[in-house]
């Protein structure tokens, strides 16, 4: 039996091409049965390599019910999310995810992202991106007190 919100993800996902916004990927959210949140990829558009189409839903769903949390949601999506948009996900808590293609169908078509799965498990040192945090006790202390005057505010919402 077809499904309505993965047809919608894969027709994003095929829009996004024919109307050269970005890569082949869509992705719909839900709560309640309803379409909160669409979104295809836009990189290329918007010359921004974080416009995936799983981000663009979760930035559309979030002002449509004008919260950041997204529970008790369902993201639909062409393909399996990247290392990015997992972490999104995530941050978002969605609740589940349901997708189409796999990392494996990606990677044949030129989205590889084994490699950045691979750096997020590995060690600062490890890491083939430059990651160091600042000796500078100066500077430490001063980080410091930015945390610790969100630890007492008032008005802090938690996320």
């Amino acid at each position: 039996m077809k499904n309505k919100f993965m047809d919608e993800a894969i027709r994003l996902a095929n829009q996004s091409i024919h109307d050269n916004q970005g890569g082949p990927f869509g992705a719909v959210i839900v709560k309640n049965n309803e379409i909160i949140g669409r979104g295809s990829n836009q990189v290329t558009r918007h010359n921004d390599p974080t416009a995936h189409a799983e981000i663009e839903a979760i930035r559309d769903a979030c002002q449509h019910i004008q919260s950041y949390s997204l529970e008790g949601c369902t993201l639909y999506a062409s393909s399996e999310p990247c290392p990015m948009c997992l972490s999104a996900i995530y941050w978002a808590h969605i609740d589940s995810v349901f997708y189409a293609n796999s990392y494996e169908q990606a990677t044949q078509i030129g989205f590889d992202d084994q490699f950045i799965f691979k750096e997020l498990s590995l060690p600062h040192q490890q890491k083939n991106l430059s990651i160091s945090q600042i000796q500078d006790k100066s500077v430490l202390n001063d980080a410091l007190e930015v945390f610790q005057a969100w630890e007492n505010s008032s008005s802090k919402q938690r996320y």
